[in-house]
């Protein structure tokens, strides 16, 4: 009999575990959240995809679109090989000029005035539609580059036409360092707490007031302690919101790996990208004792109120104080050691994202994530803790909010 009852809480984990997941999965609503942001990813990338073709489409049809053209050039940088070359017609005035155009007998005509560098250059052209006007622009500023080119040497003209071309590499300690890359490994753990909270954590908020909700609570309380309930509901939280961040980032990976030229996505060689595996371990630890820290907050919440509505309030309130601190983003990163950043890096409530964000760009010691981790995991343990006992006090309570002191000042 002993023995059955050591069990007895394991498997009560596990079934609550089991029918946690699935009944989540089960519903609708799930997987609406769940694939609204992929899809919302992929109807981005159509969209960018095919207005980038349609547009490269435009740009090469109006490359290829020939007019006729006429110069007035009083500033004599027009050269004769850039008027031949262009098959231009000199106009000896600027009367003469628009007036060919308004009579038909041109489809543009460029008036270039004595000094550029206080007047302007004046475009009078048949209408060719909104977007399609702008190549008249472009054509004369490729004729006065085309001319100015040629008075100077190549190396000059690649710097006026700011086409030169820069090779960059950075040193940290002596050795190479890419910033940029660097960012990379430690900053996923950043964007997936980001992810995991904003679409999750109504979720976390509400998994203790359905039961309440629906007067089930007296008969699950019978069977199953409190601990293993919320215990249970946890784990099943953690399992869930993997399949969350996985919907999310497929459709990420497949654009990078089968559109990425299509959408313009820069091509980074993952291969190259640094695995510091320091950085890694204090990401994983900031991100699973963040992660925790929240579930027990918002856990605690909904165990407290009576009702998934009245939870709702309070979310907000803990969103605030999850992102607020992106607002001194700068902070954080230029300068991490003011008694701001200090205070907001390890204040619990605020303490995840400067962390994160300090350990990705790498201006973090050790030390001091270590103590963030330290304070993050302690809160940890005592808000899972506050949520079981309010859950516990407050299981069947409907129609009013938990006193906090009340709860306290029970034994348990």
């Amino acid at each position: 009999m002993a023995n059955k009852s050591r069990r007895l809480p394991v498997h009560n984990l596990t079934t609550v575990f089991r029918f946690e997941v699935m009944r989540t999965l089960k519903k609708k609503s799930f997987w609406i959240m769940a694939l609204a942001f992929p899809l919302l990813i992929g109807a981005i990338i159509a969209i960018v995809f095919f207005s980038n073709k349609t547009t490269q489409k435009a740009v090469s049809e109006t490359k290829n679109q020939q007019f006729s053209l006429g110069i007035t050039d009083k500033s004599g940088m027009i050269t004769q090989a850039v008027f031949d070359a262009y098959k231009i017609k000199q106009i000896p005035d600027r009367v003469s000029g628009i007036s060919d155009v308004t009579a038909g007998k041109l489809d543009a005509y460029f008036y270039v005035p004595t000094n550029l560098a206080t007047q302007s250059i004046e475009i009078h052209a048949n209408d060719v539609g909104l977007f399609n006007n702008s190549r008249y622009q472009s054509v004369v500023s490729s004729i006065l580059s085309s001319s100015a080119s040629a008075t100077v040497s190549s190396d000059v003209a690649m710097v006026l036409q700011n086409r030169v071309k820069y090779e960059s590499t950075t040193y940290k300690d002596g050795k190479k360092y890419d910033g940029f890359k660097q960012v990379i490994a430690p900053g996923v753990f950043l964007v997936m707490f980001y992810l995991v909270i904003a679409f999750f954590g109504n979720q976390m908020l509400t998994s203790t007031t359905e039961e309440k909700e629906n007067r089930v609570i007296e008969m699950i309380l019978t069977t199953i302690e409190a601990r293993t309930l919320i215990i249970g509901k946890i784990l099943s939280l953690i399992v869930l919101a993997t399949i969350q961040i996985c919907l999310i980032l497929i459709p990420i990976v497949v654009a990078y790996m089968f559109a990425r030229s299509q959408l313009s996505i820069p091509d980074i060689d993952l291969r190259s990208i640094p695995l510091n595996p320091a950085r890694i371990a204090v990401g994983v630890g900031l991100f699973m004792s963040s992660f925790l820290f929240f579930t027990g907050i918002l856990t605690s919440i909904g165990a407290a109120v009576p009702t998934a509505k009245e939870a709702g309030g309070f979310l907000g309130i803990v969103m605030i104080m999850i992102f607020g601190p992106l607002y001194a983003v700068t902070l954080f990163v230029s300068s991490p050691h003011t008694p701001l950043v200090t205070f907001l890096s390890y204040f619990p409530l605020t303490a995840p994202i400067p962390l994160m964000l300090r350990n990705a760009v790498g201006n973090l010691s050790y030390p001091a994530a270590i103590l963030g981790i330290t304070i993050l995991s302690i809160s940890a343990v005592l808000a899972l803790g506050l949520a079981i006992r309010l859950f516990r006090y407050g299981a069947l309570e409907y129609s009013r909010r938990l006193n906090i002191r009340e709860i306290f000042s029970r034994k348990p």
